[in-house]
């Protein structure tokens, strides 16, 4: 579609305005928060914990982690016990 075509709506829509590595103003159409889909800050990120999709069965949970590295110690005492 030529520019000259576009609908108003979005000709007449508030521009971006940040500035681009080559110093001019972006010319993108804004979003509710003032800035274009490419400038529009900072992302939120995942949720944490259980809640984020990446959570799959604990086994590297801190207690998971701290129960592997007791019971390496509780077996290396008895192989050492053992042993004597």
């Amino acid at each position: 579609m030529h520019p000259a075509e576009e609908p108003s709506s979005l000709r007449d829509a508030p521009r971006c305005g940040a500035r681009t590595r080559s110093g001019v103003p972006c010319r993108s159409p804004a979003m509710p928060n003032g800035r274009c889909r490419m400038h529009g800050g900072a992302s939120p990120g995942a949720p944490s914990g259980k809640n984020n999709g990446n959570y799959k069965h604990g086994q590297f949970t801190r207690e998971a982690v701290e129960a592997r590295r007791q019971m390496r110690a509780l077996i290396a005492y008895l192989r050492a016990f053992l042993s004597h």
